[in-house]
């Protein structure tokens, strides 16, 4: 029976990360599944190569569940690649005293949808399955950053001196630093992952004093 399961590798197709997960990925392939990868065959996945990894989850569906996640966690990063490309962004709630949930928790206080049953992402998905919604702005496309080399440290410099504790908008560290927006997005990436990056509403972001 077909599942259509898709797994989303960091390095290349013949190298699953773990390794212990080469059966699981032949038994998706097997049962009507899909394995995919950006990377070249042979590509051993390096720390920056997840979360590019994220953002093929995040684009790949028309929403995306997060059913457990810390506060400061690669499930987050998804969350918002998912919303910033127009996608549906699902959390499960969890117990207030327990970290693992504080990310699913935060999530739901900036207004994604709750789900408790699988009811509740079918309902969401179900008028977007094959014609979109009358009038129903175009889908935004996340910049391609496959190919790229990790940032230079000049370039983490420059970003670091646009950023403050105040919000600002991406554009406007476009505009002040003359970096590509996938250069910008490489660098905020490294500080979110570094625990050092708080997103605003809109799209703005800050350091975390």
């Amino acid at each position: 029976m077909s599942t259509g399961t898709v797994g989303v590798l960091a390095g290349g197709l013949d190298v699953p990360y773990p390794p212990e997960n080469a059966g699981l990925c032949d038994e998706i392939a097997d049962r009507g599944g899909a394995i995919v990868s950006e990377m070249p065959f042979g590509w051993q996945p390096r720390a920056q190569d997840f979360p590019r990894r994220n953002r093929l989850v995040a684009g790949m569906a028309l929403g995306l569940v997060v059913v457990e996640a810390a506060q400061r966690s690669g499930s987050l990063i998804s969350a918002r690649l998912a919303n910033e490309m127009g996608r549906l962004v699902f959390a499960v709630p969890g117990s207030p005293l327990d970290p693992r949930a504080a990310g699913c928790n935060a999530l739901l206080k900036d207004g994604v949808t709750l789900v408790t049953e699988a009811a509740d992402v079918l309902g969401a998905l179900a008028p977007l399955a094959g014609i979109r919604r009358p009038g129903a702005a175009p889908l935004a496309e996340a910049p391609d950053m496959s190919a790229m080399p990790p940032p230079a440290e000049s370039e983490r410099v420059d970003v670091l001196e646009a950023l403050g504790p105040t919000p600002i908008a991406v554009d406007d560290i476009i505009r002040h630093t003359g970096m590509t927006a996938a250069q910008i997005a490489m660098v905020l990436l490294e500080l979110d992952l570094a625990g050092r990056l708080e997103r605003h509403a809109g799209g703005n972001v800050s350091l975390i004093a």
